[in-house]
């Protein structure tokens, strides 16, 4: 299999488990940079838990303001400067944040969707909006990472628009974020059955 076919593979064909495709903008960016189809296969992953986590919220908090497209973009491309920066794919790093949110803009994308390459980590900053962090919650849960303090600022965005009591929308984010959890093994296996190189 050819490189770019294997690319495509990552990011739009039927997957075990099943996956949402990446949206064909960011399919098509990730085709001219070239990207690894590992880091295409770890976008896709989060992309797909980030619409669950979203069809969730607007669920249980229909009331709430919550720009659905913002946050499925900023799950699609959140780890795209990993394409300038590919040692980050396997080790630690946050040099791709910043190199993301550029690389986005030189690309023609609006800032308000460019920010979350770099917002998806740096969650706990002042200003950080409810689809920066429902970014940041599906790139820690799509391999059922829990992070309480995370998970506290999401609960706070809920009990503000419900007016229920923090116990039960904590018990529910919990409860949703175990099921999505659930699936962490098949996710992490799917994306190593992909190579980090191009």
């Amino acid at each position: 299999m050819t490189p770019p076919d294997l690319l495509s593979r990552a990011m739009l064909e039927p997957t075990d488990p099943p996956l949402r495709p990446l949206p064909h903008p960011v399919a098509g960016l990730l085709h001219r940079l070239s990207a690894s189809p590992r880091l295409a296969v770890h976008l896709r992953a989060v992309h797909d838990v980030a619409h669950r986590l979203v069809d969730w919220t607007e669920s249980r908090a229909p009331g709430l303001d919550v720009d659905r497209a913002a946050v499925l973009f900023g799950a699609a491309t959140h780890d795209i400067g990993k394409t300038e920066h590919p040692a980050e794919l396997s080790g630690p790093g946050s040099r791709h944040e910043e190199a993301g949110r550029k690389l986005l803009l030189t690309h023609g994308f609006d800032a308000g969707l460019a920010r979350f390459a770099g917002t998806h980590a740096t969650w706990s900053a002042a200003g950080a909006t409810l689809e920066d962090l429902l970014v940041s919650t599906a790139d820690k849960i799509w391999k059922n990472k829990r992070v309480p303090d995370l998970e506290d600022l999401v609960v706070e965005r809920l009990v503000r628009a419900t007016g229920r009591e923090h116990w039960e929308e904590f018990l529910a984010l919990d409860e949703e974020l175990e099921r999505i959890g659930d699936g962490a093994e098949q996710r992490l296996a799917l994306q190593a059955s992909f190579p980090v190189g191009p």
